[in-house]
């Protein structure tokens, strides 16, 4: 009875000597087998491609390989990072984005594009940058933004689009971000590029308008940027007037709408008239004298005191034409 427990007692032993050796030869084996490079040297059709967004380790073909000789899942790849993107499966390596587009998560199959309003003007960017104030991008994808055009604006970021700027104001330069209001004395109509002068004979006292006034009737406006001053009584100011127009001084009066001759202007023209009526008659007496008179010639060589037109007469037997004869006393 002895022996058989003794036995049974050596073969228990010997099963787990058997045992523990076997154990230490497995231990030895697996720290022995190192990692390949690639699966074909090992369990190959256990291998799969690293799936699309994932690249293996240390550049091998496929993902990472275990020393037993099976091929770790795809899980164990690595993922694209931030900015990076792959859209094959078994690749060594991510791209990155293009300019116009980002990747804001990891192991992404794709890049998402920038949005209007924002841009990227770099690779492997990881957020689109927001337009800034002024500027504009209208497209998706875009590596840059637009100045916003004179006569309209954007005063916020990310703007897709600029805004025109309303009537009564204007932005003059490129990349505005806000619109000013016209002048005093200047307007801009919705058609119009920018704010305008207005016109002679208009006005227009307040800033921001899209339009100008005439000067009304009886005021004169002498500059487009002031209030209408009212016309003096003595002047006439019709619509539209940039300053009093008053009849000639002196000679001429305001009569209602019109003007007409002064007290003064009248004496002196009948005065005139009176004075060339004279002449006139003056004139026309001499001529008649002229015609029915006797004309005065210049005195003769002999006789000075005789005209050559006296009247032929004889006193003492002589005549006059001839010289004096002295009688004797």
């Amino acid at each position: 009875m002895y022996s058989h427990c003794l036995w049974g007692l050596l073969a228990a032993l010997s099963s787990i000597a058997c045992l523990v050796i076997g154990q230490q030869s497995d231990i030895s084996i697996t720290t022995t087998i190192t990692p390949a490079i690639n699966c074909s040297s090992i369990n190959t059709t256990q291998c799969s491609a690293c799936s699309a967004g994932t690249y293996p380790d240390s550049g091998v073909e496929s993902c990472l390989c275990c020393s037993s000789g099976t091929c770790i899942n795809s899980t164990d790849c690595l993922p694209c990072t931030f900015g990076f993107y792959q859209p094959q499966s078994g690749q060594s390596s991510c791209v990155p984005c293009p300019a116009g587009f980002y990747s804001n998560t990891s192991a992404s199959v794709t890049c998402q594009s920038c949005l209007p309003g924002f841009f990227s003007n770099e690779s492997a960017s990881v957020l689109c940058t927001p337009c800034g104030k002024g500027s504009f991008s209208a497209v998706q994808n875009a590596t840059q933004c637009q100045l916003c055009a004179p006569g309209s604006y954007c005063n916020i970021s990310n703007c897709s689009i600029c805004a025109l700027c309303p009537a009564g104001e204007e932005a003059v330069d490129s990349g505005s971000a806000e619109c000013f209001p016209c002048l005093p004395g200047t307007y801009r109509g919705l058609e119009d590029p920018r704010c305008l002068s207005c016109q002679n004979g208009d006005f227009q006292v307040n800033p921001g308008s899209d339009h100008c006034d005439l000067c009304p009737e009886d005021h004169y406006c002498p500059a487009p940027d002031v209030d209408p001053i009212s016309c003096p009584d003595d002047a006439f100011c019709p619509a539209g007037s940039t300053a009093p127009s008053y009849c000639m001084e002196t000679f001429l009066q305001k009569s209602g709408d019109s003007c007409k001759l002064a007290p003064l202007t009248i004496v002196l023209i009948i005065i005139c008239v009176a004075v060339l009526f004279l002449g006139l008659v003056c004139v026309v007496r001499k001529h008649r004298v002229a015609i029915e008179g006797k004309i005065v010639t210049p005195f003769g060589p002999k006789s000075p005191l005789i005209t050559h037109q006296s009247p032929a007469g004889s006193a003492y037997g002589m005549s006059y034409e001839g010289d004096p004869v002295y009688a004797g006393w």
